[in-house]
C-alpha cells in the first residue's frame, strides 16, 4: 500500500520560509517522479514543482526563484523549500508520485493528504 505523508506546514509571516517534507512508503521511490501541488480555497489544484527520477526539476512560474524541490532517495523523501513566502502562497500543499509525473495532475497515481500552509501579512 502506497502512502505519502506530508509534514512541515504551518503559519508563517510574509517573507518567511517553510520546508515541507513528504515521506513515501510502499513504492520503489527512486522509480517515481515526485511533484508538489497546492490548492487554495475556491481554486483548482495547481502544479508547484516536480523532480523527476533523473533529478531534473521544473517549477511553476509562481515558484521560480523562491521554491526549491529536492529528493533523498535513501530516505524515500521529497522536500519543498519555500522562501520569501507571500499571502498568495496560502494553500493546502500536496505531494504526489507518478511514473509519468510532469506538470499535470493526471501524471500522478498517488497523493498525500496535504499539509496546510498559511502566510499572514
Amino acid at each position: 500500500q502506497v502512502q505519502l505523508v506530508e509534514s512541515g506546514g504551518g503559519l508563517v509571516q510574509a517573507g518567511g520560509s517553510l520546508r515541507l517534507s513528504c515521506a513515501a512508503s510502499g513504492l520503489t521511490f527512486g522509480n517515481y517522479c515526485m511533484g508538489w501541488f497546492r490548492q487554495a480555497p475556491g481554486k483548482e489544484r495547481e502544479f508547484v514543482a516536480v523532480i523527476r527520477q533523473s533529478g531534473q526539476t521544473d517549477y511553476a512560474d509562481s515558484a521560480k526563484g523562491r521554491f526549491t524541490i529536492s529528493r533523498d532517495n535513501a530516505k524515500n523523501t521529497v522536500y519543498l523549500e519555500m522562501n520569501s513566502l507571500k499571502a498568495e502562497d496560502t494553500a493546502v500543499y500536496y505531494c504526489a508520485a507518478g511514473w509519468i509525473g510532469g506538470l499535470r495532475l493526471a501524471g500522478y497515481a498517488y497523493w498525500g493528504q496535504g499539509t496546510q500552509v498559511t502566510v499572514s501579512t
